[in-house]
């Protein structure tokens, strides 16, 4: 069978690719919201995609979502909950920037036992490994979580990864935990950042932001 593919529809299987699951609400807000009738027109345009065989999905959650073709999950299973939770960070760092170098489940040391951060990112700026908590664990497992970014702090692998810039000395990426729960965790060498959403970093930014320019003092006029 011959067919054409759109621009639109290379871009949502590439984007189901990369994320693993994608839910049809998802993708109405990041690929159809400028549309006359937005769900409508995802619909169609993903019932052409899973007949035409370049897309799976499964219907055990509402609404629909989407797989890669080649996926290695069940599609009742519980991995698909935690890569819409990636997801779900990814949808709200959009609200505010829209983050570059994204890998999903990335494994920088390219070993296992090593991080396994859920998502890397360039966002505003900045790049960040992302651990998204969905349970409550020990403090005990969760400081050797940090432990093991410390391990790769100090092996200087980072300095030569590919996202690193050219023209500016490597920097180590700033930890997120996305998680309800406090865990007291430190580090004297990687900073470590406990929010529950992006959201809550976003007011975070802006009210350390907005105290650090009340704190600058105020020049006063010289009286001579």
């Amino acid at each position: 069978m011959s067919f054409r593919l759109s621009q639109r529809d290379k871009d949502i299987i590439r984007f189901i690719n990369q994320f693993r699951a994608v839910d049809r609400d998802s993708l109405v807000e990041l690929f159809f919201k400028q549309l006359k009738s937005p769900v409508n027109a995802c619909n169609s345009v993903m019932v052409r995609l899973y007949r035409l065989g370049l897309i799976e999905r499964t219907q055990q959650y509402s609404p629909t979502v989407y797989l890669p073709v080649d996926a290695k999950i069940k599609k009742n299973s519980q991995k698909i909950l935690h890569f819409l939770s990636i997801l779900d960070v990814y949808k709200q760092m959009c609200v505010y920037s829209m983050p570059r170098n994204v890998i999903v489940e990335d494994k920088p040391t390219g070993q296992k036992g090593g991080i396994e951060p859920d998502l890397f990112c360039i966002f505003k700026g900045s790049p960040f490994w992302i651990e998204i908590q969905r349970n409550h664990y020990s403090e005990q497992k969760m400081q050797a979580k940090i432990s093991l970014y410390e391990e790769f702090f100090f092996s200087d692998e980072w300095k030569v990864l590919h996202w690193q810039p050219e023209e500016r000395s490597p920097i180590f990426p700033s930890v997120i935990l996305i998680t309800p729960v406090r865990y007291a965790v430190a580090s004297d060498h990687i900073r470590i950042i406990q929010v529950a959403s992006i959201h809550e970093l976003m007011e975070k930014y802006k009210s350390s932001t907005k105290q650090q320019r009340e704190a600058k003092p105020i020049t006063q006029p010289s009286s001579g």
